[in-house]
């Protein structure tokens, strides 16, 4: 299966066709308004103007799995999101990233790319560290999303070339956005 025959879920309640973003770098994340990463959606929003206009979309996926950090509705997020952080990228409908729930989307991303560690540099690396051990002895061996701000890089053929852990600096993030611009 292809990344572009997956159908989101608007904010709307409607489908959305990923197909529409074919030919785009794309950068998929989960998010949520009340994290202690949440400063991030300002950083991503210097990210997406500066990218852009060179065929660049971020698809910002609100998610409530991670110590319930986005419990708002998915208007009330969109509200928060772009009159608090200024955000103007596509935002879609809340999801599950993990269990049997989760959104098709994220099975494929997660089969493609999966987790790789934590940057051991970030402050709230070891706070990250202690909450998925005691949830999961085994979370180094696994695939699921740990945490809020996971992001998905891919080509503009579609392919799945990296996964940034929350923790990752955003500047890595911004070169290999570039990289592949």
């Amino acid at each position: 299966m292809s990344l572009y025959e997956f159908k989101v879920p608007a904010k709307d309640g409607t489908e959305t066709d990923l197909s529409a973003y074919k030919g785009q770098v794309l950068l998929i994340v989960n998010t949520a308004t009340q994290c202690g990463f949440t400063p991030e959606y300002k950083e991503l929003e210097k990210i997406y103007k500066k990218y852009h206009a060179k065929g660049f979309e971020i698809l910002d996926f609100p998610c409530n799995q991670f110590k319930e950090q986005a419990p708002e509705s998915i208007d009330e997020i969109d509200r928060i999101c772009t009159l608090t952080h200024g955000t103007t990228y596509p935002r879609f409908g809340k999801i599950e990233v993990n269990g049997p729930g989760e959104l098709g989307l994220y099975t494929y991303l997660k089969s493609k790319k999966s987790f790789s560690g934590f940057d051991k540099n970030h402050k709230l690396t070891p706070i990250l560290e202690r909450l998925m051990a005691e949830r999961d002895p085994d979370y180094q061996n696994n695939s699921n999303i740990k945490w809020n701000f996971t992001k998905f890089l891919v080509d503009r053929a579609g392919n799945v070339v990296a996964r940034f852990e929350p923790s990752q600096d955003l500047e890595k993030v911004s070169s290999a956005i570039e990289a592949l611009l």
